[in-house]
This record gives C-alpha cells, structure tokens and sequence, in this order.
C-alpha cells in the first residue's frame, strides 16, 4: 500500500514540481512515514521518478484505448473532435496527464533515453489505436486517405495543439484547435461542402 501511496503522491509532486522542485521530504511527510523509509520502496529518487513515469505512460495509454472503446458507435469526425477537445482538457484536470507531458517535454537530463522510450511507446500505441478505430470509419474518408495517412494527419495536429498548451496561451489554443480541425477534416473526409 505504501508502495503505491508513494508514486501517488510523488505523481502530484512531479506534474507539479517537476524532477529537481519535487521533494522526497515532502512526500514521505503526505503518505505519513519518514523520508528514509522510502528507500525501502524505491532505491532513490531516481528510482521513484523513472517507476512513476512508467506507470503515468501506461495509464495514458489506457485512458486512450478506453475512450476509443466507448466511442465504437459514433461518427469519425464527432470521435476524433471529441477526443482532441477531451484530451486537451484533460491536461488541467488530470495531474497523471500533466506529470507524463511534462516529463516527455522536460526530461531530466540522466533520464532523457528512458523518458524517449516511454514517449515513443505512447506515440506507438496511439497511432495503432487510431489507424485501427479509423480504419472502422474507412466509408467517412476520402477515396485518396487512407487510415494511417488521416491517424498520422491527426496526430501531428495534436502535437502541434499540446506544444501550444505547454508553452502558449488558452486563446491562441483555442484559434488553433479551431482552424487546424476544420483544415484537417476537409482533407480527410468525403462529405462535401464540409
């Protein structure tokens, strides 16, 4: 229990902190034991850091494949709108979203290649759940787009809107999400007019 009541508060300490602000002090203090104890849980605060952003990865990924999951029935585009508005809101409201993006935009220098790999695998599971859930909705796109090419389309869109959250402000985001959307969704659908 302990085990897990550590990576929970270390989560929030992290996603808020970052690596170098976050405290082992501090955490032990919330989960009610002494800083050393920790040490009989997780070898260092290195340690701790690397098993919380595999966890937070993982749970990414699995906030994912549920969404995808319980959108089975709806139209393409009313998914993929959804999940770029939900996932960007998630951002401010999730501190395991927070923690995993700030850790993925700002590795810590000794930790860079297990943070790179840790991103990778997300971006692998999202372009495989994505190309996957498109190709159901294949009818919705347009003869020329294929579902890999539309996924990938909407991937680099959301990568270029997360950029935009960390470092840019809500109205520029807000223009943003808006106007790459509709450019998008023209090019890869085959409704007209739209």
């Amino acid at each position: 229990m302990t085990y897990d009541q550590l990576k929970q508060i270390a989560l929030v300490q992290f996603a808020q902190l970052g690596y170098e602000g976050a405290s082992l002090a501090i955490i032990a203090n919330e989960v009610g034991i002494k800083k050393q104890s920790i040490y009989t849980h997780f070898k260092s605060k290195d340690d701790l850091y690397i098993q919380t952003f595999k966890d937070a990865t993982d749970c990414e990924i699995d906030f994912v494949k549920q969404f995808i999951q319980n959108q089975q029935s709806h139209a393409l585009k009313d998914v993929l709108f959804r999940f770029l508005i939900e996932y960007l809101d998630r951002f401010e409201q999730n501190n395991n979203m927070k923690f995993f993006m700030r850790t993925s935009f700002y590795p810590p220098v000794q930790h860079e290649e297990v943070i790179k790999a840790g991103s990778n695998k997300f971006v692998d599971h999202l372009e495989r759940l994505f190309t996957s859930f498109i190709e159901q909705h294949s009818d919705e796109l347009r003869p020329d787009v294929t579902p890999e090419t539309a996924a990938l389309a909407f991937l680099t869109m959301l990568d270029g809107l997360l950029v935009e959250l960390i470092y840019g402000i809500p109205e520029r985001l807000q223009k943003r999400s808006k106007q790459s959307w509709s450019v998008f969704w023209r090019g890869i659908s085959s409704e007209s007019g739209e």
